[in-house]
């Protein structure tokens, strides 16, 4: 969200109260002046500033669960522009309503955050260490999953700053920090014994203070009597401002012996004046970190927050299909699309049926490792059935994505066996119906990720034909998988489209005019599909058009009809299923156009 209100002249960023109250006097402080700033204690937050009668007015804007912004007390908003045009018109708890805004001087930009400058850096090492991804593989798991790693960093950032000691008593942190000049405001923290509890360690007028640091119930940190805050940072970035009940504020981080100063690359930096919200000086003395070995948060940690002293949500890449199997090169040595038949051992548990045959659980044993598949057992030896099964092998073999069902390759028993990644939560639309609690966030989220698969798809000039929410599986509830490349066709690289030449037994529904009409297939086809298939997502695996028949359903939509918006679905979400239902092909965005506008809702909205 920040990155959308950024633009906003009456932005300013992550200054403190003090810089907003700086601004606002500069402005004249006349009745219903404002402006909007970064929350320098709730992750993903606002603060609005304001003034009436000669003085200074702030709310806290918080992030709720559920992607909305509020002010304690007040109406639920979609974001914090929304809360300051609504305010304009209501008072709802302000002092005044909100009459001019305090825009910033000319040369002013939006203060950086302590942890805007770090982040993504921080985000691919902690990917790389933790998963050990390279490559397309890294790169998909930092564009999908960046919402839960920005949190996830967040929230374990403070491991790698130096005044952070980790688990140390309080005589052994006393001896640390009285250890070399006994400078007023030098301070650490460390780990208490108590789960999820710190304490703060200070000097003042050549004597050590401690103040114990607890957590609440909602997963916030202060001191007794303190402001809360989401992280340990955000905390020591504000008394770094102001001491707030301290003695002093803090002024020199002693280091951590165990983790030396120069293995991060930080030193102290003198604070940044109140009239230049540049930069804070947090971030002036973590940024060097990002290009030195780095003492990285521990993987699987523990994570704070409301469920804190429990595991984080696992990701994707937790799973052992995030990656491709033959990511080791010595597995890679024997990738062949037939496999060794005394490879595979098939279980008796049926995973589903079709018109091809069963599929069945099954486990396939590489080089080093054994690993679970499924098993696409055709029923009969139909020369016909057989060429379009080989046919789908062949085309699946090429392709690796780890949004993609990735096919592992073919054993001929008594009958042919298509060997595949095992996606064990099953078919989105199944899942959804019997999981009506499942998030919309969630759904978004799962909705992203065929979209990124759709755009490999898209970059390799292969056409789906048979998208919809039955051929996309989970592995998680966070992790889904593109199937059922029965119908898919490669198209020629210098034109855009398939011609089939018969109709068979088609999915009329899912089908966009052309492909209807004229038999044509592209990957602009597959985005009118991708458009049901969201449809059927937000609205809980329903049946589009349900109680119509396909000529009805044609009908329908050469008349301009489009299915109505699910009940709980965002507008934005509509609005794009709406543009991936645009009549003429060649006005319908493409896929890359879809997932980078899934991208930004997704990161814009709330993780739970």
């Amino acid at each position: 969200m920040a990155e959308r209100v950024n633009h906003l002249p009456y932005f300013y960023g992550s200054i403190t109260r003090d810089e907003a109250e700086d601004f606002l006097k500069q402005a004249g402080m006349t009745d219903g002046l404002y402006l909007l700033r970064q929350s320098r204690n709730h992750l993903g937050g606002f603060a609005l500033s304001m003034s009436f009668d000669r003085k200074c007015y702030h709310y806290t804007i918080e992030k709720e669960l559920s992607g909305s912004y509020v002010i304690t007390g007040g109406k639920s908003h979609k974001s914090p522009v929304d809360i300051i045009e609504y305010h304009t018109e209501e008072g709802d708890g302000l002092i005044c309503l909100l009459k001019k805004p305090c825009n910033r001087p000319k040369g002013i930009e939006p203060k950086i955050g302590p942890f805007e400058d770090l982040k993504d850096h921080l985000i691919r090492e902690y990917v790389q260490q933790t998963w050990n991804l390279q490559g397309d593989a890294l790169e998909q798991a930092i564009i999908s999953q960046k919402p839960q790693l920005e949190k996830l960093i967040a929230t374990t950032a403070h491991e790698r700053m130096p005044w952070f000691h980790g688990k140390k008593s309080r005589d052994d942190a006393e001896r640390c920090i009285l250890r070399g000049p006994r400078l007023n405001g030098k301070f650490l923290i460390r780990e208490r014994d108590d789960k999820g509890s710190y304490a703060l360690c200070l000097i003042h007028g050549g004597k050590t203070y401690h103040y114990r640091i607890d957590r609440d119930k909602t997963g916030k940190l202060s001191m007794p009597a303190g402001k809360k805050f989401d992280t340990l940072w955000q905390m020591v970035d504000h008394y770094y401002y102001k001491s707030d009940g301290l003695l002093q504020v803090l002024t020199e981080p002693c280091p951590n012996p165990d983790h030396p100063v120069d293995s991060f690359g930080l030193t102290p930096a003198p604070p940044v004046p109140s009239n230049h919200p540049q930069k804070s000086p947090m971030a002036d003395r973590c940024v060097s970190a990002a290009n030195l070995n780095p003492y990285m948060p521990r993987p699987n940690r523990l994570v704070g927050g409301a469920d804190a002293g429990t595991r984080r949500d696992a990701m994707p890449m937790d799973t052992n299909v995030y990656e491709s199997p033959y990511a080791d090169p010595d597995e890679l040595q024997e990738k062949t699309l037939y496999l060794k038949n005394d490879c595979l051992i098939l279980e008796e548990k049926e995973l589903g049926s079709g018109n091809f045959g069963t599929v069945k659980k099954g486990i396939y044993k590489m080089r080093k490792k054994n690993i679970s598949v499924a098993v696409k057992v055709l029923k009969s030896n139909d020369p016909a059935v057989k060429d379009e099964l080989m046919k789908e092998a062949n085309f699946m073999h090429q392709l690796d994505n780890p949004y993609i069902v990735r096919m592992i390759g073919i054993c001929e028993l008594e009958c042919l066996m298509l060997v595949m990644e095992l996606a064990e939560q099953g078919q989105l639309n199944k899942f959804l119906q019997a999981h009506k609690d499942v998030s919309m966030t969630n759904i978004v989220e799962l909705v992203h990720q065929v979209s990124m698969g759709m755009k490999y798809l898209e970059e390799k000039n292969y056409v789906h034909r048979d998208l919809a929410a039955r051929n996309v599986l989970l592995v998680t509830q966070h992790y889904a998988k593109i199937s059922d490349f029965g119908l898919s066709k490669a198209i020629n690289s210098e034109e855009n489209y398939y011609k089939a030449k018969s109709t068979g037994k088609w999915p009329i529904k899912w089908y966009a005019p052309e492909s209807i009409n004229f038999f044509k297939f592209s990957s602009k086809s597959d985005v009118w599909s991708f458009g049901v298939m969201m449809w059927e997502a937000f609205s809980y695996g329903m049946k589009p058009y349900k109680g119509m028949k396909g000529q009805e359903v044609v009908q329908m939509v050469e008349s301009g009809g489009r299915l109505d918006a699910p009940t709980r679905c965002p507008d934005e979400m509509y609005e794009l299923m709406r543009e991936c239902w645009t009549y003429k092909a060649n006005e319908r965005p493409g896929f890359v156009t879809v997932e980078h506008r899934l991208r930004e809702y997704y990161y814009n909205v709330s993780k739970e």
